[in-house]
């Protein structure tokens, strides 16, 4: 079993003491908690702990004091912050001071970067009509004339001319680019609500300009300057934020570091449950803990604690913590992708590892493709620590592997012949193409499948006996009935197709098939038997058969569609070949220098393709015809309590 030994500590003591208590079990990184009431049958007299967590607003003022730089908060490490001495109070006042000082320069900043952006704005509002020769304060105060200054589009602009007959509608251009142009158009006041409708039809965009004097160009020179001093002022709140974030940041670390680790600590407090004046906290540590433990909270005068094996608290669900060996950790990525298993249940990882290292291999042979996808695993891991890069690796060289016996580099299928030769074989071992081959690896492929079913089901039966579920163990189809049944129907006749064994008789019939499904069909009521359940009975026998029927007959029938699964295996082992025999025909279609351009982007093509539908579809066969038979997944992971990262 590679799921990590834990039991449960219960935590009794004084109210004065929880905020120790709940400081030791956070430092541990080992303490999970979990709520304590839930362990009790009567918690009348306990009451939860509702309280607010008093370094909750400290902590997110000072989080809030930084979000418009790219200054961040680290955590110190749990020595460093043992070393922290101030009162909290005046750690309360230091937050306080330090985040009005950040909020007023930021509140600076945004208020001259906010005027920045208006003069911007301004000078490109202004800057179109630079080199008009007008003041605009005499056209301001013209009395008899109104004038618009804006903008046409381009074709509206060549539409003035049908209006050459009409003298007022004149637009004097200044500025234009490819979509429109800039400038003035000028009217009598009788005259201005007819130009302004021409104008209107043209798609005329108006800029208005009345809270400018001057010329254009001395406008843009006013607002030029004054936009200057506001960016130079950004500059000098910036210096000013960066002095300040120098001066106080190995202070800003201390305190964040210390409000978080008491933030998470007093956290700890909501899973105890108060009676009178005492406290009780309840958690799930490792085994090899429970010495710490005890000798940690033993100099507490008012502290006592019991230590409870998991196996005697399955009702309550043990988190789990799964622990394999180093080479089948990486697959623990794919069972936390199904479920962790319960505390009680067995951990298919092992299996998980072998059985997905060789079917990747046997469905994706090829020596040289394999090695690539070995070392793309090895750069997916170390660049950008991707857990499937670390399932990569072993799942290449199993390719390679299996590249080796079917002959196969890159696609080329006899590349390997002299070192055949070399180990005294006459030809490569496994010649995929041949029709007489093909059949084999069909076949082989079944019995694959008809191999890992068997072991998933005496998975089931050892871990159903070890967890005392009787019933599945011996009566379930994944259980000794469905064994017998399951290995009768293969060795009977599947012997017979492929060896002529004639051991198929009626008394075989009878024992180790029609009585095995009687078995399965009343499994429920075997199995009530067997572990003593006061309602063994069906309530109602005839919805009991007509329900039965219909799942022993999806059991029945889940045996063969498992089975015939496992034909992939042997499926994609001929279409790797066939992939790579479409590439070599491309290329000797291609010439010379074609041929080598089309073989490098056939493997990398095959290569990508392949490696993902592989990886599917074996992961298909663990999840649905493995998995199914002998895997529940519904395990909860052992989070504890870790505030810092040790350094």
């Amino acid at each position: 079993m590679a799921v990590q030994k834990i039991k449960v500590i219960s935590i009794i003591g004084r109210m004065d003491d929880l905020d120790e208590v709940t400081a030791l079990c956070g430092k541990s990184r080992v303490f999970h908690p979990d709520d304590a009431l839930s362990f009790y049958s009567d918690t009348s007299d306990f009451s939860p702990l509702n309280e607010e967590n008093p370094y909750s607003e400290p902590l997110q003022q000072l989080k809030d004091a930084l979000p418009f730089t790219n200054k961040k908060l680290k955590l110190l490490c749990s020595k460093d912050v043992a070393k922290i001495n101030i009162k909290t109070d005046e750690l309360k006042s230091y937050v306080e001071y330090i985040s009005n000082s950040f909020k007023q320069l930021h509140e600076q900043r945004a208020a001259a970067q906010k005027k920045v952006e208006i003069y911007n704005n301004e000078i490109e509002r202004i800057s179109h009509f630079v080199g008009l020769d007008l003041n605009l304060d005499d056209i301001h105060h013209c009395g008899y004339i109104k004038f618009r200054f804006g903008s046409l589009p381009k074709e509206s602009f060549e539409k003035l001319k049908s209006y050459n007959q009409n003298p007022y509608v004149v637009f004097f251009p200044c500025t234009s680019d490819h979509l429109h142009y800039w400038g003035v158009y000028f009217s009598p006041i009788e005259m201005v609500s007819e130009v302004d409708r021409i104008f209107s039809s043209l798609y005329f965009e108006r800029t208005r300009l009345s809270d400018f004097t001057g010329s254009p160009e001395s406008g843009v020179k006013v607002l030029s300057k004054k936009r200057d001093e506001e960016i130079q002022k950004v500059k000098q709140l910036d210096e000013q934020f960066n002095n300040l974030w120098k001066q106080e940041k190995p202070m800003c670390q201390k305190v964040y570091s210390w409000l978080t680790e008491q933030s998470v600590y007093f956290g700890i407090r909501s899973y105890a449950a108060k009676y009178n004046d005492n406290f009780i906290l309840t958690g799930w540590i490792p085994e090899d803990k429970e010495k710490y433990f005890k000798h940690e909270l033993d100099k507490f005068e008012s502290v006592d604690c019991t230590f409870e094996a998991a196996e005697g608290q399955l009702l309550h669900s043990p988190p789990v913590k799964l622990e394999n060996k180093k080479p089948f950790k990486p697959f623990e990525f794919f069972v936390d992708m199904y479920g962790l298993p319960s505390y009680d249940e067995v951990d298919p990882t092992p299996f998980v590892a072998i059985t997905y290292f060789l079917l990747f291999g046997i469905m994706f042979g090829d020596l040289g493709q394999g090695l690539c996808v070995s070392i793309i695993g090895y750069l997916m891991w170390k660049m950008k620590k991707m857990p499937l890069g670390k399932i990569l690796m072993p799942c290449g060289i199993s390719s390679s592997i299996f590249g080796i016996v079917f002959g196969s580099v890159f696609g080329f299928e006899h590349a390997l012949d002299p070192l055949y030769k070399v180990m005294g074989f006459s030809e490569k071992p496994v010649e995929v193409m041949k029709p007489t081959t093909t059949n084999m690896i069909i076949y082989s492929a079944v019995g694959i499948g008809i191999a890992l079913v068997i072991i998933a089901i005496l998975i089931n039966i050892y871990s159903s006996i070890k967890r005392k579920n009787f019933e599945n163990a011996f009566f379930g189809p994944n259980g000794v009935a469905g064994l017998v049944f399951y290995s009768a129907l293969v060795v009977g006749f599947g012997g017979q197709l492929a060896f002529g064994w004639q051991i198929v008789n009626s008394t075989y019939v009878l024992c180790f098939i029609i009585l095995p499904i009687i078995i399965m069909f009343f499994r429920d009521i075997f199995g009530g038997l067997v572990e003593r359940r006061p309602n063994w009975k069906p309530e109602k026998l005839g919805d009991y058969i007509m329900q039965n029927f219909f799942e022993v007959f999806e059991f029945l029938l889940s045996y063969a569609t498992n089975t015939m699964s496992f034909l992939r295996v042997g499926a994609f082992v001929l279409v790797h070949a066939g992939m790579m025999l479409v590439v070599f025909t491309l290329a000797e279609m291609s010439g010379p220098v074609g041929s080598v351009i089309v073989i490098i982007i056939g493997n990398i093509f095959v290569m990508a393709l392949e490696g993902l539908l592989v990886g599917i579809q074996v992961l298909r066969l663990e999840f649905y015809e493995m998995f199914s038979r002998f895997f529940d997944g519904g395990g909860r992971p052992f989070n504890p309590i870790i505030v810092h990262n040790e350094q």
